[in-house]
């Protein structure tokens, strides 16, 4: 079970109520710097809570297939 912070938690409530979104435009919808934010989507990503779209450099939630 991974632990997650305050900033992973806001990261996650965003990605689940918007569309995919690049790391500048979560920090700044969020008010943070990309580098913090940067970090807890690394953290989210490798946690698989996360993916990214190589092409587009856009994340979004995992969503597990049914």
């Amino acid at each position: 079970m991974v632990k997650l912070n305050k900033t992973d938690k806001r990261i996650l409530d965003l990605l689940n109520r918007d569309e995919p979104l690049t790391l500048y435009e979560i920090a700044e919808k969020l008010d943070l710097k990309p580098k913090t934010v940067f970090r807890s989507l690394r953290k989210l990503f490798e946690n698989d809570l996360i993916s990214s779209d190589p092409r587009t450099r856009r994340y979004s939630i995992e969503r597990e297939e049914k």
